[in-house]
Order: C-alpha cells, then structure tokens, then sequence
C-alpha cells in the first residue's frame, strides 16, 4: 500500500519535517527537567500551538510531542504507567491540527530512546525494550498517527528492538539514529553500518537517516555516507540549528535562518529527501529552508569543502568510515597502549 509519506515525494520529490519540540517548550515555559509529555494532558493548547507553528512555516510532516514517553523515562517523574496514556493524546492532538490544515500534513509518531543500556552491556533486556516501544507505539496508533518515528538512537540493539515492536502493531514507520561521536553514534555505529541494518530487518524503515547529533555539516557528511551505500530508500536529515552556547543563563543554538536555509538545500542535493531540523529549530527556521527548498533548484552533491564553507567546520576529521577512521582508530589504541 501506497503511504502519504511516498505520495508527497513523488509529488514534490522531498518533504519538509519539523523543527525542534524542546526548545519551543521551553520557549513556551517549560521548566528544565520536566516532562514535556504531561503537556499533552495539563496544557494541550501549547501542544497544539507547537504543531500549528510548524505547519504554518511550511512543515509537511511533524513529530508528536511523545519522545520520551516510554515508561523507562516515565519512571523517572512516576508516570510509568502513563505511557500509552501519553503517547495516544500526543498523537490525537497532532491529528486535530493536521485534519484542518488545507493541505496534507503527516502526523508522526515520536519514539525515543529508552534511555536504558540495552545487553549484554547493560540491564535492558531486548524483551522488554520491545514491550515499551510496542506500549508506546499502540498509544500513537490509537491517537491516529500516520507513521511511527523512533529518533536519535544510538544503539542497533534498540533500533532493532523498536522495529519489532511496530510490526506488532502493524504501523509503518521511520527511524534515525544521531551520530554524534566523530561519525560515530555513542555506541560507534556508523552511517555505512546503519544502511546495511536496516536493508536486513524483517520489518525495514520507509525511511531512514539522521538526527540531531553536532552540527548541519557533520550530518550533512552523514548523509553523503548513507548515499555511498547505494540505498534506494528515501534518507532523512533532521540536524540540529548550529552548535549549542550557554548565552545569559540558557543554551542557545547559533544556526541563523539562514543558514539552515543552506543546509536545507545542501541536504537535498547530497540526497536526503526528507529534511527538517532538530535542536534551536525554531519557525522562522522551518520558513526559511521551505523557501530554499521551493525556489532553490536541485544541484550536485556538495564537495565536503563547499559544506564547510557554506555551514562551518566538521566536529572531527572523519565521518567514522574508512581507511582513514581506521587509521584514526589505532593510533589512538597506540596512544592508550603507550600511557
């Protein structure tokens, strides 16, 4: 079956996401260290305000305001059990702003990591990590969901785990990992081993990419390693709004509209088709990469200098593949041998 995700970019050949949900909510009021999923029940006009904000802007897709309702984050503000609860009202808000917009707009369904470790390194089991993505997933069906979304996801444990649980539930979905460790998630995956793990699931990704992680150029570097794999499906870039500073009190991101405008097209033409931003992304943002998107044509693929050039220097001299990884690797083996 055809889903609205393929529709739209057969129509306009990419699809514009979202931008940040924590930082609006803290633009909104809330507090560091508190749960942004009680604001689906306590203050569900701001969720809504959230949608809208990126609808308005020119967002085709957003995410709900679910990341961490998994009852291993739950726990931590004794809401475990709530975390169906919360994830289904996510979603229904998301499908009000969505069913009066006069265009189609995808409602996704935010799944983030457990926060847990999973084994044999850790005490998460894959067991139970499939019962909370599934809990979780069955809350945003119920709310009306169009696709499920599990993002910045480090580890191919969880990842795999997280695909199980929505074939349970029979929903499609899409999912990105951030890497954000010199190429490298934190558990050391990379882009080249994420395309070849999600071409061996049983129950593979629409589509599948990046979040979050350093900076627009290191993703973008990312997403130029997914290409080189040579994979068919479509590859999201969702990178974060310039490099995060403490300025007066608050972290602040120093992406300008701007520049995400560039990044916007820089992703498009090193073959991301879904494109959005994560942290600092604000509306004024999503509105400036809608336009570059728009009335920008399709070029090659950037050399990694013109990304330079254009959104700022990469984080680390690689993208965590290759011989020069490699390289990078044992001289730093040698280094902790010679200590």
């Amino acid at each position: 079956m055809t889903h609205k995700i393929d529709t739209l970019l057969a129509a306009q050949g990419w699809i514009l996401a979202d931008g940040a949900t924590g930082t609006n909510l803290f633009n909104m009021g809330l507090e560091a260290g508190d749960a942004p999923e009680f604001w689906n029940v306590d203050h569900p006009e701001r969720i809504e305000k959230l949608y809208q904000s990126a609808v308005e802007a020119g967002s085709d897709l957003f995410l709900t305001n679910s990341f961490g309702g998994n009852a291993s984050r739950l726990k931590l503000h004794d809401a475990a059990k709530r975390a169906r609860e919360l994830s289904r009202v996510s979603a229904e808000l998301g499908r009000n702003v969505a069913d009066k917009s006069s265009r189609e707009i995808i409602v996704a369904g935010s799944v983030g990591p457990t926060g847990e470790i999973m084994a044999p390194m850790g005490s998460l089991t894959h067991e139970i990590a499939v019962e909370m993505f599934h809990e979780q997933a069955d809350g945003l069906k119920e709310g009306g969901a169009d696709v499920l979304w599990v993002e910045t996801i480090s580890a191919p444990e969880e990842y795999k785990a997280a695909a199980e649980a929505f074939a349970l539930v029979d929903m499609p979905w899409c999912g990105t990992m951030s890497f954000d460790t010199a190429g490298r998630t934190m558990m050391g995956f990379t882009s080249a081993d994420l395309a070849a793990l999600v071409e061996k699931l049983p129950n593979p990704p629409l589509a599948f990419g990046a979040n979050c992680g350093v900076g627009a150029s290191d993703l973008l570097r990312t997403v130029q390693g997914f290409v080189a794999q040579g994979t068919e499906r479509p590859i999201i870039a969702k990178g974060n709004a310039g490099i995060p500073k403490y300025v007066d009190g608050h972290i602040h991101y120093d992406g300008t509209p701007e520049l995400m405008a560039d990044y916007a097209e820089l992703a498009r033409n090193s073959g991301a088709r879904i494109i959005g931003g994560c942290c600092g992304t604000m509306p004024e943002h999503l509105a400036k990469m809608r336009e570059a998107l728009e009335t920008r044509p399709k070029g090659a693929a950037p050399t990694l200098e013109e990304i330079v050039a254009r959104l700022g220097a990469f984080s680390s001299e690689s993208d965590g593949t290759g011989d020069e990884a490699d390289a990078h690797r044992r001289a730093r083996r040698g280094r902790r041998r010679a200590t």
